[in-house]
């Protein structure tokens, strides 16, 4: 049983555990209705409990629910809900960084501000399930605070959607979505044409250089080398590829597998449109 520490709104509350003088967040419907501080409760089994002793880049749980809108708390608390009826298992500690980043971009919206994310589309595309699992968080900002968040702002929630399923950090999910966009904008320029981003083309594309990126973090080895067929037979994408990986391996500050360049050459000969033939 734990004992209330303070009564956020009728479904929140701060509580203590006086057995282990630990906080925690219980979020559910109702739960804080006609509460008072001290008085004695038990977590239904319809409620969520989130220890508030950890910590995240965004700072400790305990200061973020202090200081953020509860509405914003009860918001996240349904994006991970239905993160996990989409994904199976999460990391709930994700809530607290969720609803930091709800309540700025609140007050940012109520301001008048706003946040472009030039990266929303490959988001959108690379992180397609998160994406629509942030969608869920639309209407009830709107029922919450009548405000309407874009399509931007639904692509940074996404990435934060995540890292509820990857064991990866926010910050680490955009550098790999900036670093696939880099990749992409130099094949776009080397060879003069477009990729149409909801192409299929793109879509293997952007996949293929989002997992070459991890091979490169995890140093997991090719098991195949295409390279001197890519050479031979395509030596235009084979040195496209070649700018492209060392330039990635430059930013990264990592080396880049010389295999990975055969593999990046099949999929940017795959999207080059054949030159039309000459008028004779």
């Amino acid at each position: 049983m734990y004992r209330i520490r303070k009564v956020l709104n009728h479904n929140a509350i701060i509580v203590l555990a006086p057995e282990e003088k630990r906080e925690y967040l219980i979020l559910g419907r109702g739960v804080g209705f006609g509460r008072k501080t001290a008085e004695r409760v038990d977590a239904r089994p319809e409620d969520t409990v989130y220890s508030l002793q950890q910590t995240s880049e965004r700072g400790s749980a305990t200061e973020i629910v202090r200081s953020v809108n509860p509405e914003c708390l009860e918001i996240a608390g349904a994006v991970l809900d239905e993160a996990a009826k989409v994904f199976g298992k999460i990391d709930r500690k994700i809530l607290f960084p969720i609803a930091d980043h709800l309540d700025f971009a609140v007050r940012r919206l109520r301001n008048g501000e706003e946040i472009r994310n030039p990266l929303n589309q490959d988001i959108q595309i690379m992180f397609h399930s998160e994406y629509k699992v942030a969608l869920c968080a639309v209407p009830m900002l709107r029922r919450a605070f009548q405000i309407e968040i874009s399509e931007d702002e639904i692509g940074f929630l996404a990435l934060h959607v995540h890292t509820a399923i990857e064991d990866e950090k926010v910050s680490e999910a955009l550098q790999t979505a900036q670093l696939v966009r880099f990749c992409i904008s130099t094949i776009e320029q080397e060879t003069g044409q477009s990729i149409e981003i909801m192409s299929l083309g793109y879509n293997r594309m952007m996949n293929h250089i989002r997992y070459m990126v991890t091979r490169i973090l995890t140093k997991e080895p090719l098991q195949m080398n295409l390279n001197d067929y890519m050479k031979h037979t395509y030596p235009s994408s084979y040195a496209i590829a070649a700018k492209v990986c060392s330039e990635l391996g430059r930013m990264m500050k990592r080396p880049v597998q010389e295999a990975e360049i055969g593999y990046l050459a099949m999929h940017i000969e795959r999207v080059i449109e054949p030159a039309p033939p000459s008028e004779s």
